[in-house]
């Protein structure tokens, strides 16, 4: 028998699901069927997103949801999703067809059932969106250019608050990181960018480094302000860190902050085509080891530099590669964080992170806004 042609099948939301996102370029709130076959793009969209699909999604063609499911429903219920699914695909010499490790397990068992036989493609499902096209490179630093205008309106925030008794205070109270976080998202959603749970972490609190930050803030202490927000037109994140201090910094905050920013400026050092990530993450660790920043449990809790040195940045906030304790080699291309960080309780925590585009040479840094840590 003649082995079918072969061909790739998504079913998700391209708010949510990166994979489909990326070779379709199309935004949508709900699942929409995406078929490859061969060199063809396919999409099968409702006819509420007909017209705007064809107008904007990067594919060959857009056929009609319900014009497929039409010989489904001759009797006026409506055909599961996999029905149609099922036909689609096999209208088009389809019967067995990729799928991410992420496809819907109860759909892969009903297309299963109805003769779709269903093998795991890659992972990542696109290798390509790695490496950045220019035009991706634009959008991401389209999406740090809305990160560094958040961090500048919140530092302006908190140059805005008042010195009482040790707290800050602003508007005849207290102002809180919440208070912080405010000002930053709004910043960014004026201008078009959507936050998730950005972070304005004070004193001890950043010593959990996904802490967002709750309640009053202190002067004198160190806030960690990790700002990532995703462009609401192209799908594109950026992601930077700053650390900041509202009034004067210790002798001891002044010394880990300098330590930290140097691991910054080694990093970038680094990062060049064929580097492998973990080298990258050992060197800073050895720096901040040689330094006397020791890392392990104290009280109970991790202390020191015990995260990842950086990530790959895109239509998700972490993607492929890794620069930490995972094997994984930088290419020219990519675009990597850059963000080491140091936490102790009494002291609390420093990150500086930074964005950089991978070259055959070196490294790039696109992120543009100083780091200044007393505001």
């Amino acid at each position: 028998m003649k082995k079918p042609p072969a061909g790739r099948l998504l079913y998700a939301a391209s708010e949510t699901d990166a994979d489909i996102l990326y070779p379709t370029g199309f935004f949508a709130p709900d699942p929409f069927l995406f078929i490859q076959k061969g060199k063809t793009r396919i999409l099968v969209m409702s006819d509420l997103e007909m017209d705007r699909a064809r107008k904007q999604a990067r594919v060959d063609r857009v056929l009609s949801w319900s014009k497929v499911a039409a010989p489904l429903e001759q009797d006026g219920k409506k055909a599961p999703p996999a029905d149609v699914i099922a036909l689609a695909l096999k209208q088009l010499g389809l019967r067995r067809v990729e799928v991410p490790t992420s496809f819907p397990l109860g759909l892969a068992m009903e297309l299963d059932a109805r003769g779709i036989r269903l093998d795991l493609g890659p992972d990542p499902f696109w290798p390509e969106r790695e490496i950045k096209a220019p035009h991706e490179v634009r959008a991401i630093e389209a999406s740090l250019r809305a990160a560094e205008a958040g961090l500048l309106a919140g530092i302006e925030a908190l140059k805005a608050c008042r010195i009482r008794k040790g707290w800050l205070w602003r508007d005849g109270r207290k102002f809180t990181a919440e208070d912080l976080r405010s000002a930053v998202n709004t910043k960014m959603m004026a201008d078009g960018y959507v936050p998730a749970h950005t972070i304005c972490a004070p004193g001890d609190q950043a010593v959990d480094p996904h802490e967002e930050g709750h309640g009053p803030i202190r002067a004198n202490t160190p806030v960690v302000m990790d700002i990532f927000p995703r462009s609401e037109k192209t799908g594109y994140f950026g992601d930077l860190t700053r650390t900041v201090v509202r009034g004067r910094a210790s002798y001891a905050l002044h010394e880990v902050y300098a330590i930290v920013h140097e691991g910054v400026r080694l990093g970038h050092r680094m990062i060049r085509d064929g580097v492998e990530g973990m080298d990258v993450h050992k060197a800073i660790q050895a720096l901040f080891e040689r330094q006397g920043y020791k890392t392990g449990v104290r009280d109970g809790r991790m202390q020191g530099f015990f995260h990842g040195t950086g990530h790959g940045l895109g239509l998700q906030i972490h993607e492929a590669p890794s620069i930490g304790k995972r094997p994984s080699v930088l290419r020219a291309g990519h675009v990597v964080t850059v963000e080491p960080g140091l936490y102790y309780l009494g002291l609390g925590g420093v990150r500086i992170e930074d964005v950089a585009l991978v070259t055959k040479t070196g490294s790039r840094c696109l992120t543009r806004v100083p780091k200044q840590l007393e505001v």
